[in-house]
């Protein structure tokens, strides 16, 4: 087992990061950033990401861990007072793992330009500056809807419960293999009609988002802005790699929703 450390520059994340140094070479597990097996994530949902696209092309031999040192977030096990805890775990049992959806998003230029291909663990979106996005929708290459508004967004299961939910999207748990929809301020009127509403594709679908000719198209990839250069098509499918992780202390997934959106239910009796 080897480990590699990724974490943000807050100060307790500092401390956090240096105690864990300690416990690992103590357990005599030895931190290798180039080859790792287990890469152990100290912040918070923002760090994992920063994380997972740091090894994306190592996805075969890496599990993940999150370390969290602020509010509780999706992808974050242990709090920074489990260091000792999390590191035993690692030491003493059969490391296991679980496994979540990754959305894989091919972007074809207008000018040429070779084709590019990026995952995404949340999601990605499409926005266009300050006019009406106009785009053609086509589900496995049969045109769906003519999409006018602020934007689309696609994301993954556990990417439900991040942008997606804030734009009325619906959470999905992890188990499906799916990728999710949802517009972003459709513009709906007697002239002009979208569905309205999320859309669930399977993962033996795909969603290809044709856009107009423009050069100020907003495009992320999770937390990266993808530089505008003639983008011509957007294909979103379910991909087939998958991020592991380590399974000996994953919460499940519905206590992670409620716990972050409803909290103690007990608070709420009358």
């Amino acid at each position: 087992m080897k480990v590699a450390i990724v974490a943000n520059k807050q100060e307790l994340t500092i401390q956090v990061v240096y105690r864990l140094r300690r416990l690992l070479a103590q357990a005599g597990i030895p931190e290798d950033p180039l080859q790792p097996t287990i890469v152990i994530s100290v912040g918070g949902d923002g760090t994992l990401l920063s994380a997972f696209h740091q090894y994306e092309a190592q996805l075969h031999q890496v599990r993940f861990i999150g370390v969290h040192t602020g509010h509780l977030g999706f992808y974050t096990d242990w709090r920074d007072y489990e260091l000792a805890e999390m590191v035993a775990s690692l030491q003493n049992e059969e490391i296991k793992s679980i496994s979540y959806p990754l959305l894989e998003v091919k972007i074809a230029y207008a000018n040429g330009k070779p084709k590019r291909r990026l995952l995404a663990l949340n999601e990605s979106t499409i926005k266009r500056g300050n006019r009406t996005m106009v785009a053609d929708v086509y589900i496995k290459d049969e045109l769906f809807e003519r999409f006018r508004g602020d934007g689309l967004s696609i994301s993954t299961p556990t990417g439900s419960t991040a942008y997606n939910k804030s734009v009325g999207g619906a959470v999905l748990h992890p188990s499906i293999n799916a990728m999710q929809l949802a517009e972003i301020a459709s513009l709906n009127n007697r002239v002009f009609r979208t569905l309205g509403s999320p859309i669930v594709i399977s993962d033996n679908d795909w969603l290809q988002i044709k856009l107009q000719h423009s050069s100020d198209y907003q495009v992320t990839v999770d937390q990266l802005d993808i530089p505008q250069d003639q983008m011509d098509t957007i294909c979103y499918r379910i991909a087939q790699e998958r991020i592991r992780f380590v399974s000996t202390r994953h919460m499940h997934f519905w206590h992670r929703v409620k716990d972050a959106f409803i909290g103690d239910s007990e608070a709420h009796e009358i």
